[in-house]
């Protein structure tokens, strides 16, 4: 276990070398290094996880001190490593599923302008969501969750030289660093009010400090769900993420599978102990989760384009981790995490295996009949679309979410149970309508299937983790994290997990008679008016864009525009123009005529003398 640091030191040696080669690297040297760094870090996670089960630590906890970051008064947060049962689980994830899309993405970069620089980008993308994940204290987390909003700036607008990807890489980075600014606020409460950022120092002292409900726990827990909220794209700040979908596509697998959107969930899982303290804020992250997740599947219903469809699964998905989280399942939410990072990897790689097999086509209306002509990709949209639906029994979805359901209905949470049904029911019918209208019907492009280990065996591993097989993988969560409320099973569970998997077979079927062979029944419905208005609503995304549009973006430019020519400076330099115009009439008068300056004196006089009688 102490070759630990080792994890995130060779992608930060693969950023820079790449980075410093300034393109003159090979597309084959540029993939053997961006590849092969994070292979060696997953290599290396693979060893440290043999080791910590193998040989656990004392407590279950190993840390590794690096150095010292700083001290301040008293102040002194360290670069150390903590490794226990909940940042292996991520380790795990973040380096097995990164190298995989690593791998995926040196057979689809291949031919672009950049190759180097996007091996770059995702290395240090990997390194800053291993120092998020591993670090011992919030200050070296917080530098992790700046290190991926970066990633994420520089990866969305990868190809810059469109102007829409740049606008959609400022949206994710101004939206998530509002966030961002919560989490720091939440950060300057605790250092205060606690004296240190150390995360386990923070769970013992803050049950000492405050009572449960205090003001001060609540706003420091507040803020940090603040921070979580912009960067696992939950209402209010989830806007940023289907616009996302500008960068390449193994970006969005990066994003959406391995890092970044799950940091929330993880920020929120390893201070557990500070929301247990404040009960209502922790009953609100379930309830964002829960309207997250059935928002973004009315929007998914709509969509068009392969990736944003992908795009709203997810966000719809990391309502289920909020959900699970803020009724105390706490292993759910990180099971869930684990499971949901297998297949939706799988099923952003597999789109992107579909576009460039279709000239880069996005559309899944200009798509159709491609299960014949692209096997692989058709049996992972499968596999991963029926892990996404939660089908029964066969697949990793399925034992995850149903555990977050069971959960909600064991702690008393009806309406958000209600809540995970539906978001199950939508699940399914989005899902199922992509791979109808995709993979089956008329074929409306041509396609060519691709070829390569670098692209067939992320698939095919990725194929395999999706199915029951991955569920079998149990996080090692016991003594981390609290015991939640539903893990006593019976008839009830046994009763909700036949209904949650009728649910999901269910939306299945509709998808199947909605979208299966003509489609008269849905364009039908798409031609009503309350189609045409639900259809646009639900496009737009709940109209959240035109909405803040109004509200923020409307009014700044308005304010930037009155403010184009600074009042305050224009008031300030009032002082000096006054004095100049001063100076510029006085000099007038110092003409060097005699018979103007003895009228000025009698002038004078005269003005002197009136004003003494009065």
């Amino acid at each position: 276990m102490n070759l630990l640091f080792l994890t995130f030191v060779f992608p930060l040696i693969g950023f820079l070398l790449l980075s410093f080669s300034r393109g003159r690297f090979s597309e084959n040297l540029s993939a053997l290094i961006g590849v092969g760094s994070v292979g060696l870090s997953a290599l290396t996670s693979a060893w440290v996880i043999l080791q910590f089960h193998t040989n656990p630590p004392a407590d279950g906890v190993f840390n590794q001190l690096l150095w010292q970051w700083m001290s301040v008064d008293g102040f002194a947060p360290n670069f150390a490593l903590h490794l226990d049962g909940l940042s292996v689980t991520m380790l795990g994830v973040v380096t097995g599923v990164g190298f995989l899309i690593h791998l995926f993405a040196s057979w689809y970069m291949r031919g672009e302008n950049g190759y180097s620089r996007f091996f770059a980008y995702t290395n240090l993308f990997i390194a800053s969501m291993l120092f998020l994940v591993l670090g011992d204290n919030l200050l070296f987390l917080y530098f992790g969750w700046e290190g991926v909003g970066l990633c994420s700036y520089l990866l969305i607008g990868f190809y810059y030289s469109e102007r829409k990807n740049g606008n959609a890489a400022l949206k994710a980075f101004i939206v998530t660093r509002i966030g961002d600014v919560f989490l720091a606020f939440g950060l300057f409460i605790l250092v205060v009010q606690l004296g240190t950022l150390n995360i386990q120092e923070l769970l013992v002292l803050a049950p000492q400090k405050f009572s449960v409900g205090d003001p001060w726990i609540v706003m420091a827990t507040l803020a940090l769900l603040g921070g979580a909220v912009g960067k696992s794209a939950q209402l209010p700040l989830q806007t940023w993420l289907a616009d996302a979908m500008a960068g390449p596509t193994p970006v969005s697998a990066l994003i959406h599978a391995a890092t970044m959107v799950t940091a929330g969930v993880y920020l929120i899982a390893r201070t557990n102990g500070l929301f247990l303290l404040a009960p209502e804020v922790l009953h609100l992250v379930g309830v964002v989760g829960a309207v997250t997740l059935v928002l973004a599947g009315f929007a998914a219903l709509v969509q068009t384009d392969i990736k944003r469809i992908l795009a709203y699964s997810t966000m719809s998905q990391l309502g289920y981790m909020f959900l699970a989280l803020g009724v105390g399942a706490w292993d759910a939410a990180i099971f869930h995490l684990m499971t949901h990072a297998f297949f939706k990897a799988l099923l952003f790689l597999a789109s992107g295996a579909v576009i460039v097999a279709c000239h880069h086509e996005q559309n899944i209306f200009n798509m159709g009949g491609l299960w014949k002509k692209l096997p692989l990709a058709y049996a992972s949209f499968i596999v991963g679309g029926s892990a996404l639906a939660a089908l029964p029994l066969v697949t990793a979805g399925f034992y995850s979410k149903d555990e977050i359901l069971w959960e909600a209905f064991a702690s008393g949470h009806q309406w958000l149970l209600y809540a995970g049904l539906a978001g199950a029911f939508l699940t399914s019918i989005y899902t199922f309508r992509l791979i109808f209208i995709a993979f089956h019907g008329e074929a409306k492009t041509e396609s060519h299937a691709g070829h390569g280990v670098s692209h067939w065996l992320p698939l095919g591993t990725l194929i395999v983790l999706s199915t029951f097989i991955g569920a079998l993988i149990t996080p090692p969560l016991a003594g981390v994290l609290p015991e939640s409320a539903g893990h006593a099973g019976g008839d009830a569970k046994h009763s909700l997990e036949i209904a949650s998997g009728a649910i999901a077979i269910a939306g299945i079927l509709l998808a199947a008679l909605l979208f299966l062979g003509k489609r008269r029944l849905v364009g039908v419905i798409a031609a009503s008016a309350p189609g045409r208005f639900l259809g646009a609503w639900w496009y737009a995304a709940w109209g959240f864009d035109w909405l803040y549009d109004k509200l923020f973006v409307q009014p700044y430019l308005l304010l930037a525009r009155l403010l184009a020519r600074d009042p305050i400076d224009s008031g300030i330099g009032l002082v000096p123009r006054l004095a100049r115009g001063g100076n510029g009439l006085m000099s007038r008068t110092e003409n060097g005529q005699l018979r103007w300056y003895a009228l000025s004196i009698v002038g004078g006089a005269v003005l002197l003398l009136g004003v003494v009688l009065l």
